[in-house]
């Protein structure tokens, strides 16, 4: 099985270069073939899709684009559709996740870009989203209109499908000239994307472009770099401040770097009747593309005081996690994985040798880890792939002093606890540096609209150029119905 990745409108697949990237998972494999551009066809590139979108994207209205948009998300969730099935048939090989697993989300994550939840979007960042079509008027007298950039460079990282998908429409929506390079370990699904786009709207298919280029290939980086007026990055720290370095000082540098998912319980939470539900949206959580989001769980504070005990929930996870396994096998890990969860089990293990140390649940062989610590620890990252550490703390309050130290790591904490409860902590979270705050259940799965790290996903993106009211209120003067 061979696959093709990207989209390079005005380039045949015939004078590009190609490099073979080889899959196997579930005792199938597949080759996927990325794009391995000159610097030349990068360059006629990034001007080809700069200028398509200056005389065509910039000219459509966003009630236009949130249509087509809805067009080629539709056509991905209809299970009859060519690319869908192609979509449930390779991305388990790719990235190794279990069919269920993939089919699940795929639906549940695209239908966050249906047209209303894309009006969402829109509402969220703009009170009046004409902005980005005309000048309109500003509550401080005189007009505004937004510009989305000329060229917006996308960097993705990751293996979890359609995570692109993301940036991918919020820039289209802004209007902007896209080019995004896709991951390796997930090459696929934002050049299928693109395609179907592409076939709904030609002209919209020659106003964005999918790429790649082998992580660490300074040069072919420096290129794509130097044209883009607007650079958003996902990755790891040292990579990001390693792109941020080497881009443009004039260019707009939005970078989405490495965070820790944690969640906190309530003794509320803790009854014979709502734990066991609560225990499998936790587990659930964990599960759910192994970890690999940034707002997965890690870490579980969980509240002494009610009918049962954090151990008792901690064992209640277990279950769920074990329950999972089997309708959901883990993927296979590669061997840095592989050792990133022994080491982080053995040394929990250690630990438990000390009467007062955690309590380590299931077997090494099983594909899950569940550690509960009796005594107050700091935020700290997992071995992932289905690894949990649950801390026993004596109340939410005290989870704060927990988390603050690591202020740039957070972004997203499931909270089960009661209204008061909720506000109050979501409170203190905040000042800590949470971003989002969720039910246990929906910490993979954001609304439509979220601020991605606190931020506004369409606004940071524009420029906003102002007609003063002096402009407006002198222009009086030249009109030709003045005497």
């Amino acid at each position: 099985m061979g696959e093709f990745a990207g989209h390079l409108p005005g380039l045949s697949a015939e004078e590009v270069e190609w490099r073979v990237l080889d899959f196997a998972a579930w005792g199938e494999s597949v080759q996927v073939s990325v794009p391995v551009l000159s610097e030349a066809q990068a360059l006629a590139l990034a001007a080809r899709v700069r200028e398509t979108a200056r005389v065509y994207l910039k000219t459509l209205s966003v009630a236009q684009i949130v249509a087509t948009l809805d067009k080629a998300v539709a056509r991905l969730l209809d299970r009859d559709d060519p690319w869908r099935r192609k979509a449930e048939a390779v991305l388990p090989i790719v990235t190794g996740y279990d069919a269920e697993t993939v089919r699940l989300g795929l639906s549940g994550y695209l239908r966050m870009f249906r047209a209303p939840q894309l009006q969402r979007f829109l509402a969220e960042d703009f009170a009046n989203p004409g902005v980005l079509d005309a000048f309109q008027p500003a509550m401080k007298g005189g007009f505004t209109r937004a510009h989305g950039p000329e060229l917006l460079l996308h960097v993705w990282a990751g293996n979890v499908p359609g995570l692109p998908l993301w940036s991918l429409i919020s820039g289209l929506l802004v209007k902007a000239g896209t080019v995004g390079k896709v991951a390796s370990a997930e090459p696929l699904l934002a050049g299928w994307f693109a395609k179907v786009l592409a076939e709904i709207d030609p002209k919209l298919g020659e106003c964005l472009a999918i790429v790649w280029w082998k992580g660490g290939d300074a040069d072919s980086e420096q290129v794509w770099l130097d044209q883009a007026d607007t650079i958003v990055a996902f990755g790891g720290n040292a990579a990001l401040a390693a792109l941020r370095d080497r881009a443009p000082v004039t260019a707009r540098f939005l970078a989405h770097g490495h965070k820790i998912g944690f969640g906190l319980v309530s003794a509320a939470a803790l009854d014979t009747r709502r734990a066991g539900p609560l225990a499998r949206l936790v587990a659930h959580d964990v599960m759910r593309y192994e970890q690999q989001g940034c707002y997965s769980p890690q870490m579980l504070f969980v509240a002494r005081g009610g009918k049962l005990s954090p151990r008792d929930f901690a064992e209640q996870v277990s279950r769920e996690l074990a329950g999972f396994a089997r309708r959901h096998p883990r993927r296979a890990l590669s061997v840095a994985e592989a050792a990133g969860v022994a080491s982080w089990r053995t040394t929990e293990e250690m630990r438990a040798f000390d009467g007062a140390g955690p309590v380590v649940f299931g077997d090494a062989a099983d594909p899950w880890s569940v550690v509960l610590v009796e005594e107050a620890a700091p935020l700290a990252p997992s071995g992932l792939n289905r690894t949990l550490k649950i801390v026993a703390v004596d109340s939410l309050d005290a989870v704060i002093p927990l988390i603050a130290p690591f202020r740039a790591y957070l972004q997203s904490a499931a909270v089960a606890a009661a209204p008061g409860e909720l506000f109050r902590v979501a409170a203190l979270l905040g000042q800590a540096g949470v971003t989002r705050i969720c039910a246990f259940g929906r910490m993979t799965a954001p609304e439509a609209g979220w601020h991605n790290d606190g931020r506004f996903n369409l606004l940071d993106l524009v420029t906003i150029t102002e007609i003063e009211q002096s402009a407006e209120l002198a222009a009086e003067g030249f009109a030709d119905y003045v005497d």
